[in-house]
């Protein structure tokens, strides 16, 4: 216990704590990132501000994960992570009808099998760099997102999902399974029975019937723009806004290392995040403005 104990400790030192930015991060909308524009990155403004939007843009291959795309995302990553501006990040994609397809089968085909086991692993240290990001993630799925695509959904705190969004771990398929985390996010958000049922089946299913199986938060009818759930994705983080940035980003440590161990360790965990909030100006803050009968104003200190 007291190893996973240090092992939080560190993650609250690397993570958790508000970083202050030393100027306006490097990606924007506009620029191309990387070797193409895979990835693009949105800082919304007025009574947004604090909301990420990571959009995914490779139109021509459905969003798959080539190896420029992996490359991309990782740096950016990388500066959201230490980002105190960020306060919620949506992960959208900016391709209609397509929320991500996956790996990129023709660039895997010509891939030797060691390279194809590095790319793997590569796009599993990906997933968990978007699992284990400090503020909350949602994923907006208003198109397919099929084998990686869904894992990569996984990989966030909170999905909504159009009513015809298809999705499923397709990979035994292709005689091969989910090797980006699929196989331990799935079970851990369903039930193993369930998990093992839609992954040696490969079933495909729509939005609405992952609502009824638990696996997206929230669903939503389609609109003409086919970005129903991106809307419904903005309204949930601007409720997530107005909290104290830090007690929402030791409330997301607390609850996801917790679930790793037994209860009474859960216990320590949550004592241990609960005392990175007491010495926060935010703190007081609170009380100050419950005191004052206002809306208390958040910096993240």
């Amino acid at each position: 216990m007291s190893l996973l104990i240090q092992r939080v400790g560190k993650l609250l030192t690397r993570n958790a704590l508000p970083i202050t930015t030393t100027g306006r991060c490097r990606y924007s909308v506009d620029e191309i990132l990387g070797d193409g524009n895979e990835v693009l990155v949105e800082r919304l403004e007025g009574p947004q501000k604090g909301i990420t939007v990571l959009g995914l843009n490779r139109p021509v291959a459905k969003n798959a994960f080539s190896r420029g795309l992996v490359n991309t995302f990782k740096d950016i990553l990388e500066e959201v992570k230490r980002d105190n501006g960020s306060r919620v990040v949506v992960l959208r994609s900016l391709t209609p009808g397509i929320f991500c397809a996956g790996a990129d089968l023709k660039e895997r085909k010509g891939m030797t099998t060691e390279e194809t086991s590095e790319f793997v692993s590569q796009l599993r240290a990906l997933l968990i760099s978007i699992e284990q990001l400090p503020m909350p993630v949602i994923a907006a799925l208003d198109g397919a997102a099929l084998g990686g695509g869904l894992e990569m959904a996984l990989a966030c705190d909170i999905r909504t999902a159009a009513n015809n969004a298809k999705m499923g771990l397709v990979e035994t398929r292709l005689a091969i399974i989910p090797g980006a985390g699929g196989t331990q996010r799935l079970p851990r958000i369903l039930s193993p029975a369930l998990a093992k049922e839609l992954i040696f089946t490969a079933r495909v299913f729509d939005g609405q019937e992952a609502k009824e199986l638990g696996l997206v938060n929230h669903v939503v009818q389609q609109n003409e723009s086919k970005d129903a759930a991106y809307q419904r994705a903005l309204k949930l983080a601007e409720e997530i806004l107005p909290n104290g940035p830090v007690g929402v980003r030791m409330a997301k440590l607390a609850v996801d290392k917790g679930m790793q161990v037994d209860l009474n360790t859960g216990y320590s965990i949550e004592e241990v995040c609960y005392a990175q909030v007491i010495p926060t100006k935010d703190r007081l803050e609170g009380l100050a403005a419950f005191a004052e009968k206002r809306k208390p104003v958040y910096k993240g200190e």
